[in-house]
């Protein structure tokens, strides 16, 4: 008798109706996303052989002799000397000597 009523009991139970519809959409998207993941990486993979090692200048090798004669800029004279002065730090001056009727002792007055 008690095994009727529980199966009665049970039978009488609703299962709401969007119970079970969610799980093989979720598979779906996560097996969609899945696959966009890797040929993502499969892409990104065959771009990355590209890139060269090294960005710097010296470490590329010309591709053709044509490259090689390539004109390098004149300088006009002296320039390499202006560079250098201008990259320098700034002198120091010197520390002044005491003037007639100057009580500073050569300091600049302050303004």
């Amino acid at each position: 008798m008690t095994t009727a009523l529980t199966l009665l009991a049970v039978q009488q139970q609703e299962v709401p109706e969007d119970v079970g519809k969610g799980g093989p959409f979720g598979l779906l998207l996560i097996v969609v996303l899945l696959i966009a993941v890797l040929w993502l990486g499969r892409s990104m993979g065959k771009h990355l052989k590209k890139v060269p090692r090294s960005f710097d200048p010296a470490d590329q090798v010309p591709d053709s002799p044509a490259e090689l004669m390539v004109d390098v800029p004149v300088r006009e004279p002296g320039a390499e000397l202006l560079d250098t002065l201008r990259r320098a730090p700034l002198a120091i001056e010197p520390p002044r000597r005491p003037q007639d009727g100057d009580t500073r002792g050569g300091r600049p007055a302050a303004s």
